[in-house]
């Protein structure tokens, strides 16, 4: 068998790629599962992430960060409002727009949200041999790398990495 250093990057990227999705959704069925959490899309979770760390901000400047349509938040806001997770308020610096910031009720549960997917990711790790968890550990800065390097093939800078 092959070494890892010397497997092709197309097999490498195929695999990741198909990791991807289900390991998210595994992470979030058991972050839900573990509080009692609501089931909001990821979606509205990652518009309220980027509200929480950046907000507030005018609805097309949460679509710039999450490089999605205008219209995309719009419906995420619409949503998000009628959940109480999101409030409208005017713009201090233009009155005939609008900023959005998270309520304290998005705040409490993507709190809830944070402690329980860590802890559900604590406990799968530990449960790894110790060699899986070094090579993990060792992969996430390689991980986080792909990032910036995948944004910039889309078009150009994304959003500044916190970490």
């Amino acid at each position: 068998m092959d070494s890892t250093a010397d497997r092709d990057p197309q097999d490498v990227a195929h695999e990741l790629g198909r990791l991807l999705g289900p390991l998210r959704r595994a992470v979030l069925r058991a972050t839900r599962t573990t509080e009692g959490l609501p089931e909001l899309p990821e979606a509205q979770i990652e518009l309220l992430r980027v509200l929480t760390g950046d907000g507030p901000l005018a609805p097309r400047e949460a679509a710039a960060r999450l490089r999605v349509a205008p219209s995309t938040v719009s419906n995420l806001v619409k949503a998000l409002a009628a959940a109480g997770l999101v409030e409208r308020t005017a713009d201090p610096d233009d009155a005939r727009a609008v900023v959005l910031t998270p309520s304290a009720r998005a705040l409490d549960l993507l709190a809830r949200y944070d402690r329980a997917s860590t802890s559900a990711l604590a406990a799968a790790v530990a449960g790894l041999p110790p060699a899986d968890r070094a090579t993990l550990a060792a992969a996430l800065p390689v991980l986080d790398g792909l990032v910036p390097a995948l944004e910039v093939r889309a078009g150009g800078p994304g959003p500044a990495r916190t970490a």
